[in-house]
């Protein structure tokens, strides 16, 4: 069994940063593509950020520039962090990971609980 577990959300004013982090935990041999997804009232959950094992990224159009995806493969550790926030960033953060267990095999798509990031005009 593997589980992904998100923090750093919170309430900030537009214009401030948070970053968020995103550890991994279970019986892990290795973890490919870690990403981050977010969710919005009344929208459909959208990619935001994803990061291969050898740290290759990917953004959506809308936050290039302005987050930062990282990794700590040693720590099984992806970040999020988001500067210039924006009342429009507000939403459900989930943290999503590709991961091979040791004995169980492969589990393609993992998914966080959610941290909530909400942004105050």
């Amino acid at each position: 069994q593997v589980q992904l577990v998100e923090s750093g959300g919170g309430l900030v004013q537009a214009g401030g940063s948070l970053r968020l982090s995103c550890v991994a935990s279970g019986s892990i041999l290795s973890i490919n593509t870690m990403g981050w997804y977010r969710q919005a009232p009344g929208k459909q959950r959208e990619l935001v950020a994803t990061i291969t094992s050898d740290s290759r990224t990917n953004y959506a159009d809308s936050v290039k520039g302005q987050f930062t995806i990282s990794r700590e493969n040693g720590k099984n550790t992806v970040y999020l962090q988001m500067n210039s926030l924006k009342p429009e960033d507000t939403a459900v953060y989930y943290c999503n990971a590709d991961i091979i267990t040791l004995r169980i095999g492969r589990f393609r798509d993992v998914w966080g609980q959610g941290t909530q990031v909400t942004v105050s005009s």
